[in-house]
């Protein structure tokens, strides 16, 4: 097939600096003790606290929803929206529980850098028709880029099988992240713009739920309502618009590209760090700085080629 017979997408700004302001939000999060050492800290532990945005954003969608008299999901896309929900947040939760023992959280951020392989591999099964459309050399940066993050991020091999098990529960945990961002997608792809808010409430309220139940099943938390309002006001203002942005991307850009954030967020907190401390910078961590980006950035901006008998009007609205 000649290129005269091929229609060439290239990515839109405006996805791409949503995605850019979703992982400078993350990024932020990840570095609030040093960025507002002045915050009181909170008393909740990690689950319960995780479900407070997600709290919120379910009262919010499911007010939107029933103020606009939005039609809900039939049992298929309902069944599919909880799979999100759990699968999108639930499941990180469940790994970091279990792995935290033996596996430190900067590692577990290195091994989330695998996510967008998995979801170029399970795209074309998962994910919608409107967006299944390869990268050229999409894989090898994805690989790329989890090279690059393994450079700042020494992982380390593991020492024993608790360790090997505490890896390996974290890596199928990326995958059941990609998994799940594939089916977002495919969800939202398939919804119309009225039936969207309900299917984002389901899923919300599912990852709540989920993270609630976790939690008082397996942490106490010390409910102070001096120690929770600061909590609940970092979450209104830092991952709640996070998580706005996050759903918005699902009906706008591929799992594939959605999943890049889980590069992008490590590299914009280690050059933020970089910019406040100014540390000596080593060959290797440098080496690894420009792979995360060059690999992120492929995956994020390379266009893509659509063959002319599978173009669409859909197709072209969404990814040109």
């Amino acid at each position: 097939m000649t290129a005269k017979q091929r229609e060439r997408v290239r990515f839109r700004a405006a996805p791409a600096a949503g995605l850019l302001l979703l992982c400078f939000f993350w990024s932020v999060g990840s570095l609030r003790s040093d960025l507002f050492p002045d915050l009181v800290p909170s008393s909740l532990p990690p689950m319960e606290r995780q479900a407070a945005p997600f709290a919120m954003l379910a009262v919010a969608a499911a007010l939107f929803s029933v103020l606009r008299r939005a039609e809900w999901p039939d049992r298929p896309q309902l069944l599919a929206s909880v799979l999100v929900g759990l699968g999108l947040f639930v499941a990180p939760a469940v790994s970091f529980s279990i792995a935290r023992e033996w596996v430190g959280n900067l590692t577990q951020v290195a091994l989330f850098s695998i996510t967008p392989v998995f979801a170029i591999v399970f795209e074309p099964y998962i994910g919608s028709r409107d967006f299944v459309l390869p990268i050229r050399g999409g894989l090898l940066a994805a690989l790329a880029a989890v090279a690059g993050t393994l450079c700042v991020i020494p992982a380390g091999a593991p020492t024993s099988i608790r360790t090997g098990s505490a890896f390996l529960a974290v890596i199928l945990a990326a995958a059941c992240v990609a998994a799940a961002n594939c089916l977002a997608v495919k969800v939202a792809a398939e919804s119309t713009r009225e039936s969207f808010a309900p299917l984002v409430t389901i899923a919300v309220t599912a990852a709540a739920t989920g993270l609630a139940v976790l939690g008082a099943l397996t942490e106490r938390a010390i409910w102070h309502w001096h120690t929770i309002a600061p909590e609940l006001a970092w979450s209104a203002a830092a991952e709640l618009p996070g998580l706005l942005l996050l759903f918005w991307l699902m009906r706008r850009m591929s799992a594939v590209r959605m999943t890049t954030r889980f590069v992008l967020t490590p590299l914009m907190a280690s050059l933020i760090g970089l910019a406040l401390l100014r540390p000596t910078v080593e060959l290797r961590a440098g080496a690894g700085l420009l792979l995360m980006a060059a690999g992120a950035g492929w995956v994020l901006f390379a266009p893509q080629d659509i063959p002319e008998s599978e173009t669409s009007p859909l197709q072209l609205n969404r990814l040109s």
